[in-house]
């Protein structure tokens, strides 16, 4: 006869596949296969480094217990002169350093003068637009206030002006120019 199974028996077994599924590694196309490295074995020849690598391991498996281990005076010392400088190169570095130091506040200040003086062109554009759009307004209404036929009444009129005989009158021929310089008094008629 076959169990019956309810809905917290269902759960339970998918939680504990869930959990045995976790736990195993799959090797394929997929995923990486592991590749264990097999323990060296050296020749006679050496024993010097066949002993160094046990004290490496005894060592790492010191520190993997918790236990401190020493370290000789020449791998301190070693170890001191790679984290320590020479002299000359941090000197090097100290004028690197302010050499960009030097140069990145230079920049700074060039592009504070140019956005300095674009402010100001801008500035200055705005009151000649004004000016221009003042100047028009202004040369409009003396246009529209001069009235010619009473300026010719006034100069008739009160002035005693004529208009100029043909006696009075000089021509001059024109070159291609469109415009005369007068270089001299012109002449007075005999």
């Amino acid at each position: 006869m076959m169990d019956r199974t309810n809905r917290a028996v269902t759960d339970r077994r998918s939680r504990e596949n869930a959990r045995s599924i976790q736990n195993v590694y799959v090797d394929g196309n997929a995923v990486r296969r592991l590749q264990e490295i097999p323990d060296r074995r050296y020749s006679s020849g050496r024993p010097a480094q066949n002993k160094k690598r046990k004290s490496s391991r005894s060592a790492a498996s010191a520190k993997a217990s918790g236990r401190a281990r020493e370290v000789s005076r020449t791998t301190q010392r070693n170890r001191r002169k790679a984290m320590s400088m020479g002299r000359g190169y941090v000197v090097f570095l100290t004028v690197v350093s302010v050499a960009v130091l030097f140069f990145c506040v230079y920049y700074l200040q060039l592009r504070a003068d140019v956005t300095g003086r674009i402010k100001t062109v801008a500035a200055l554009e705005t009151e000649l637009s004004e000016l221009r759009e003042e100047n028009d307004a202004y040369e409009s209404q003396v246009n529209s206030d001069v009235d010619l036929n009473r300026i010719k009444k006034i100069a008739i009129g009160r002035l005693g002006m004529n208009y100029p005989r043909d006696d009075q009158k000089k021509t001059y021929s024109m070159s291609n120019n469109s415009y005369v310089r007068q270089y001299q008094d012109i002449p007075r008629s005999k």
